[in-house]
């Protein structure tokens, strides 16, 4: 039995969980500790419970008396020193902020504190001469960095604020009076996972199944999926390269009339967008008997077959148009009655992903090949700050076996 609010992250943790209790002669015990006046530790076992689960609840009442006197020691010590503002910051955010929330709220709480506000603190205080110009001049600097910034890094200081008026290290909380920065938040749609089951039995049967996969767990742009080629795979390492996309390129006539309208190849969107990425194994059996079926329609239509060696094309090897994509997954979703979503959903989706999986935000930002940390910031901030939005990760389980038309 686990605690429930308890996030358990390491194999070290799990083993030293199971530990919490054990069998003793004709009952069960746990060990005990507590935080004497002298700021030292003494160390017990309480005995004589009839179940484990009473035992392990009796062990996380220790637990936590133990963390609050800890707490209180810590407090206590900190008034006495006249703790700076930047020291309060970290203090907080370490020892009482992190303790009551989830592991992805703590990333972007992480991000907020130690990667925008912190630095943009150019000259640091005593916390109890914090006044609102003070913070608002924080803010301005923070909120230079991205359009998110300032908003998040404002109300991470409120809840800081707030405990700090509790725990009596300020004696008025200026936060509320400082300059507000609103936000417009990304429109992200992800799907519960019962229907990401649905939309998955559903493209498993259609030609676009293979660009599904790859939208949703390697997180590929439209115009990179469309742009990619066999040779961009490595089989044995079981790797891809993402080095183009496909764009539009009409050929206008006058101000307003398209001529011609065509795609073209070009450089990924950004200088990051270059990147090799592992691909799961049920995505790679994909790509495999997608070269199977291109290797067939090259031999049936001989000299006819346009050879470029895109994964996703048309049966005469030409490229697909921009556009047939994102028609594919919207005639699917309203035919199986699911939401509507598009490839950059799909994208999203993968991020989700990561985020519940815990993976760092720098690695998210280089796996979707942002520009920049703080794009990446920008977009899943909520995702992460709210676990009701995030998805659960999407295991094996989640890729049915084929069983219909080959894509």
């Amino acid at each position: 039995m686990v605690q429930k609010n308890r996030k358990v992250d390491t194999k070290e943790e799990k083993q030293e969980e199971k530990r919490v209790v054990f069998f003793e002669g004709s009952s069960w015990y746990h060990r005990t500790k507590e935080l004497m006046d002298d700021m030292t530790t003494k160390y017990s076992k309480k005995g004589g419970f009839q179940t484990p689960e009473e035992a392990e609840k009796s062990y996380w009442e220790y637990e936590n008396r133990y963390r609050d006197r800890q707490r209180e020691f810590q407090v206590a010590f900190l008034k006495n020193t006249d703790v700076m503002f930047a020291d309060y910051l970290k203090y907080w955010f370490e020892h009482i902020y992190s303790l009551r929330i989830e592991t992805t709220t703590r990333m972007i709480g992480s991000y907020t504190l130690y990667e925008l506000l912190l630095p943009n603190l150019t000259n640091d205080v005593k916390l109890k001469y914090v006044t609102v110009e003070y913070l608002d001049a924080l803010l301005e600097g923070t909120a230079k960095v991205c359009i998110s910034a300032g908003n998040k890094g404002r109300e991470l200081l409120s809840l800081a604020m707030k405990d700090a008026l509790i725990d009596g290290f300020i004696q008025h909380n200026s936060l509320p009076e400082t300059k507000p920065y609103p936000r417009a938040k990304p429109k992200i749609r992800i799907l519960s996972k019962e229907k990401i089951k649905i939309l998955l039995n559903v493209a498993s049967k259609n030609p676009w199944y293979l660009e599904i996969l790859l939208g949703l767990f390697c997180g590929l742009r439209k115009g990179e999926i469309l742009g990619l080629k066999f040779s961009d795979f490595d089989f044995e390492k079981q790797t891809m390269r993402i080095s183009r996309q496909l764009v539009a390129n009409p050929k206008v006539k006058g101000a307003f009339e398209i001529e011609e309208y065509a795609v073209i190849e070009r450089d990924p969107k950004t200088e990051n967008s270059f990147r090799i990425l592992r691909v799961p194994k049920a995505v790679m059996i994909e790509v495999e008997r997608r070269l199977r079926r291109v290797e067939l329609e090259k031999e049936w239509k001989g000299k006819y077959y346009d050879d470029n060696g895109y994964v996703s094309c048309q049966p005469d090897g030409k490229p697909r148009a921009l556009s047939s994509f994102n028609q594919a997954l919207t005639k699917m979703c309203e035919r199986n009655g699911l939401p509507a979503i598009t490839v950059h959903g799909l994208r999203h989706m993968f991020a989700t992903i990561l985020i519940e999986r815990c993976v760092p935000l720098v690695k998210i930002s280089g796996l979707l090949g942002h520009s920049s940390i703080h794009t990446t910031y920008e977009y899943y901030c909520d995702v992460m700050d709210e676990k009701d939005k995030v998805i659960a990760f999407m295991n094996d389980t989640f890729v049915p076996e084929r069983t219909g038309t080959e894509g």
